[in-house]
């Protein structure tokens, strides 16, 4: 009986290895590989466990959780050192909730597959990547504020052709950036563009690129781009206060029935980048320099009811002439080897509406802020971490916010006007934070290293009344069951945190 069993287990062993071999290059040739914040971090002064309104003073306590996980199997896995055909096929599924820690509770709606593409290399070429399907590429990351100025097509989806040399990469792409910029009211949006970045020496790159997008006009396409030629009379006041209709009824009495009809006209925007990065000389470990220019692509529709009767004024002509420009810098200094490490970081951003010179708006604006993060390794996995950051956002027509609890709601040059083209008394806002705690780095120094594990307290002072997510009342209504009685502006949360790339 027993040399019937091992006979048994011998021929089971032999039948599977087959299938275990098989099993064992699937694994080879499929990885996987993500990154996760979480928080607990209990607000104690009403707010939404957020210490400001937004990553301009750092993305450190101003963002929520968010989860990550890239897929990929290689299809025909390349041959290191041969110009034999590979082909791998890629997804990324990422969002921004997680149970416990936000008000959506980990819903997978505010999940998505973000990117899902086929790479293949070899073919036609040799040195050259082709991707067909989401083309998302950037040439670095301004880590303290994670963001990354420097990006394109985002949005596009399409064919692009890598072509690689240690010292030079030329990228070339094409596609359509409809779904992403229009949603529900698509319309075809071409996107092309391409980047060169070029390493001449060891410790110095540049890249520069561009993109461009074209919405074609399609007559009879009511999400195809329109414009409302408005008569003489009707302004950017009018547009603003949602009275264009109104202001054609006085102007042309009884011919409300002669609204201007939409006309078919493209739209057009661009996107110009640039990188300088540098390092690996002295204390200098690295030094990321982002710049980005661009024009944004006019919005398409907005409805306004008069007398019952709905009418669509296309935007066109009042959304064409939207720029920005931003600079991003952010270096990594090793201050006392082994002891103390610095990164600092600033960004500046001018943006404006050439259509809009009346109202008060972040369309408006120019804003910088500058933010420096030390860490001391108290050992090599035991930290101890302080960070400070000061922005200034100035709006450059006029006022934007509140700086009291009982400032005027609307206002026009200090004139309460309940049309105003104005928000509240506050022309600039100012933000400090200071952020410090211990931090806990498995894997050993390093600024940012990961995984990592933070007990954190922030503290922000703004010049602006409750600058940061909540849920006051704003009213200034006798009556409400939750009347405003102070000023608010400092703020404070406790923060425990784990962040992990894997």
């Amino acid at each position: 009986m027993n040399r019937r069993l091992v006979r048994a287990l011998a021929l089971g062993c032999l039948l599977a290895a087959p299938g275990l071999a098989r099993a064992e290059a699937s694994r080879d040739r499929f990885s996987a590989a993500g990154y996760f914040r979480i928080m607990a971090r209990p607000d104690f002064e009403g707010g939404w466990s957020r210490l400001g309104l937004w990553n301009v003073s750092g993305r450190l306590l101003n963002e929520g959780p968010w989860g990550a996980l890239e897929l990929k199997l290689d299809i025909l896995p390349p041959a290191p050192g041969s110009d034999a055909v590979w082909t791998s096929v890629h997804a990324k599924i990422e969002g921004g909730s997680v149970h416990g820690a936000d008000q959506h509770n980990g819903s997978l709606s505010r999940f998505g597959l973000t990117q899902l593409y086929v790479k293949a290399g070899n073919v036609l070429f040799p040195d050259v990547v082709w991707q067909l399907g989401t083309l998302h590429t950037y040439f670095g990351d301004l880590g303290l504020y994670d963001m990354r100025p420097a990006e394109l097509f985002w949005e596009t989806l399409g064919l692009s052709a890598l072509w690689q040399h240690p010292r030079v990469e030329v990228l070339v792409g094409l596609g359509d950036a409809g779904y992403p910029l229009r949603g529900e009211r698509y319309s075809t949006v071409l996107s092309v563009g391409g980047s060169v970045k070029l390493k001449p020496v060891q410790g110095l790159e540049i890249g520069l690129g561009g993109q461009f997008f074209y919405e074609p006009a399609v007559t009879g396409n009511r999400h195809g781009p329109h414009r409302t030629a408005l008569p003489d009379g009707i302004t950017y006041t009018d547009y603003w206060r949602g009275e264009v209709v109104e202001r054609f009824a006085q102007l042309f009495p009884g011919q409300l029935d002669q609204f201007p009809k939409p006309e078919p006209v493209p739209g057009q925007a661009f996107k110009a980048v640039a990188y300088l990065g540098f390092g690996g000389w002295g204390a200098l470990r690295w030094n990321n320099l982002f710049v980005n220019f661009l024009r944004q692509l006019p919005e398409q529709v907005r409805t306004e009811t008069f007398q019952g009767v709905d009418y669509h004024i296309y935007l066109h002509d009042l959304s064409d002439e939207r720029y920005q420009v931003n600079v991003g810098d952010e270096l990594q200094l090793g201050l006392v080897p082994g002891w103390l490490d610095l990164t600092a970081a600033c960004l500046v951003g001018y943006h404006w509406n050439a259509d809009n010179s009346v109202a008060a708006g972040e369309d408006n604006r120019f804003l910088w802020s500058v933010v420096g993060r030390f860490q001391l390794y108290l050992t090599d996995t035991l930290h101890w971490l302080t960070e400070s950051s000061f922005a200034q956002e100035r709006s450059l027509r006029g006022n934007l916010w509140r700086a009291h609890h009982d400032s005027i709601f609307r206002s026009q040059d200090g004139i309460a006007d309940q049309r105003g083209l104005q928000f509240g008394d506050l022309s600039r806002r100012d933000t400090w934070q200071l952020k410090a705690g211990l931090v806990l780095n498995p894997t050993g120094q390093g600024i940012f290293t990961r995984p990592s594990i933070r007990l954190l307290y922030g503290l922000q002072w703004s010049s602006m009344h409750n600058a940061y997510g909540n849920s006051f009342v704003e009213s200034l209504d006798e009556y409400d069951e939750f009347p405003e009685s102070r000023d608010r502006r400092w703020h404070s949360v406790i923060s425990l945190e784990a962040e992990a790339w894997f």
